[in-house]
């Protein structure tokens, strides 16, 4: 058996209730909630309660599921499994590098408050959002998008999916040349542009607010970074402000752990898009999705039986 890693989820996959399962069942869970709480009142009627109107908004969606993806983690180490290196898409690297130990878990908590804060504020008035181009390569998708001087390649999903982010309107227009050619173009469940020059507007004051906390270099586990699809080097806060406006290099992540000898990858956090993505880049590695007490603890059994075995 080789290296583990958990990979954190990114914005879009949050939803009412997430996290609730481990706040109910695993102690460490339920401190760090109960301290968001008092930091920032009414996170936990965000993520638990209600319609989903007030989660689907950048400044409430960062920090909510930033408080999952964490959850997540804490119940798997709580069942005897850590991992030897992570990584997190988009809002995801904020969790993973609290627990690479770059900074603690509570002022991740605080960092993904400032980040959902400085996105959704260069959000405000502009007519942009984010579709995802599946069923025809990448490169066939980028072809498509160039004539579109508003539109930009952002995340690089998997060899079959590419995101990209721009003015609604050319959007639109591009998910026609899409279908034309048996692909498909979907919307995202976002607020805005990520990833792509709409969000620079965000980066000062995102900077500003790193600028309050006490970063280092991951120690506790190897982090991996959307900007460079490497694992963090020198001062983190450059890396994390580089990647809100510039494209998620998924793909190349994976495949970069993989390299580095990472051949099981749990999805610790919100849904199983990672845990599916991950298939389609390395069809040979073993995944898992962690969002539950049920699943942490069938994750964590074969985990545990697949260390024993190769002892």
């Amino acid at each position: 058996m080789g290296k583990i890693a958990f990979v954190f989820s990114g914005q879009g996959a949050q939803h009412v209730g997430m996290g609730q399962a481990f706040y109910e069942h695993v102690p460490a869970v339920r401190t760090l909630f109960d301290r968001a709480e008092e930091i920032r009142p009414g996170t936990l009627a965000q993520c638990f309660t209600g319609d989903g109107t007030a989660l689907k908004q950048t400044e409430n969606t960062q920090p909510c599921l930033y408080l999952a993806d964490i959850a997540a983690c804490l119940a798997m180490q709580e069942a005897g499994v850590s991992p030897d290196g992570v990584a997190g898409f988009s809002l995801g690297e904020i969790p993973a590098l609290a627990v690479g130990g770059a900074y603690s878990v509570e002022d991740g908590f605080r960092i993904a408050m400032q980040r959902g804060a400085a996105m959704a504020k260069a959000s405000e008035g502009v007519n942009a959002s984010m579709m995802a181009v599946v069923k025809i390569p990448t490169e066939q998708a980028e072809e498509l998008a160039k004539p579109y001087d508003k539109i930009f390649p952002v995340n690089y999903n998997s060899p079959m999916q590419l995101v990209f982010s721009g003015d609604k309107t050319q959007l639109e227009a591009l998910a026609k040349d899409v279908r034309e050619v048996k692909g498909r173009g979907v919307m995202l469940a976002v607020s805005g542009a990520f990833h792509s020059p709409y969000m620079t507007p965000a980066v000062v004051p995102f900077g500003k607010a790193l600028s309050d906390f006490s970063i280092q270099s991951p120690e506790k586990a190897v982090v991996y970074a959307n900007y460079t699809a490497a694992p963090y080097e020198g001062d983190p806060k450059e890396t994390m402000l580089k990647q809100i406006d510039h494209p998620v290099q998924w793909v190349k992540l994976i495949r970069r752990m993989a390299a580095d000898g990472y051949d099981t990858f749990v999805e610790t956090g919100v849904g199983n898009t990672l845990q599916k993505l991950i298939t389609q880049i390395l069809p040979e590695a073993k995944t898992y999705q962690v969002g539950d007490m049920e699943s942490r603890d069938a994750a964590a059994a074969e985990l545990l039986r697949k260390e024993t075995s190769s002892c």
